[in-house]
């Protein structure tokens, strides 16, 4: 697949390309994030290829809404509410993974890291793709992330598949963790 840029590209098409197995960029909170279908190993793993960065870190998954999650991690009704009372925003919980995350998503952990993003766009491309869509930040390891498409394309290029333009909040910064068994901030 070539990479291909519009603006205004329908998001059915990005979503298409996430389900026929590919990698996208698209704008979220802060910077622009890489996605593809988290069932899918090869496309995480050349995700990972892409970023440089070990499996064994895992991934976040990224949903349109709460509904788009509940098959992917096992909480309580009311660690949900807890967890929907953030969202959407740029806050990601980290909860028991259910059978359904794979390995290459979790990395070595038993739990997974998820968001109901806060981002009209990425919010509507997990929509769209019909499931939640793993998220890692659209920069090659050890160079800063890209907070708009002329950066993503910069140090991306042929290397993704398709990009969603749009704009990213610039005075954001990346999402906090929290661990929900915990209740401990990982990153503020």
């Amino acid at each position: 697949m070539s990479m291909t840029t519009a603006a205004h590209w329908p998001l059915h098409t990005a979503a298409r390309v996430i389900r026929a197995g590919g990698v996208v960029a698209y704008p979220t909170e802060a910077v622009y994030g890489l996605g593809c279908d988290p069932g899918n190993a090869a496309a995480v793993r050349r995700l990972l290829a892409i970023k440089q960065r070990p499996e064994h870190k895992g991934l976040i998954l990224l949903a349109g809404d709460a509904a788009q999650l509940r098959p992917w991690i096992t909480v309580s009704d009311d660690d949900l509410a807890r967890m929907q009372a953030t969202w959407p925003g740029p806050v990601t919980w980290v909860v028991p993974a259910s059978a359904r995350v794979p390995e290459w998503v979790r990395g070595r952990h038993s739990g997974v890291a998820v968001r109901v993003s806060g981002h009209p766009l990425a919010r509507a491309l997990a929509l769209a793709a019909g499931t939640p869509i793993v998220s890692t930040s659209a920069n090659l390891s050890g160079r800063p992330s890209a907070r708009n498409a002329f950066q993503v394309g910069r140090q991306l290029g042929s290397m993704i598949d398709f990009l969603v333009t749009g704009q990213c909040d610039l005075a954001a910064k990346p999402s906090t963790i929290i661990d929900l068994s915990s209740g401990r901030t990982l990153r503020g």
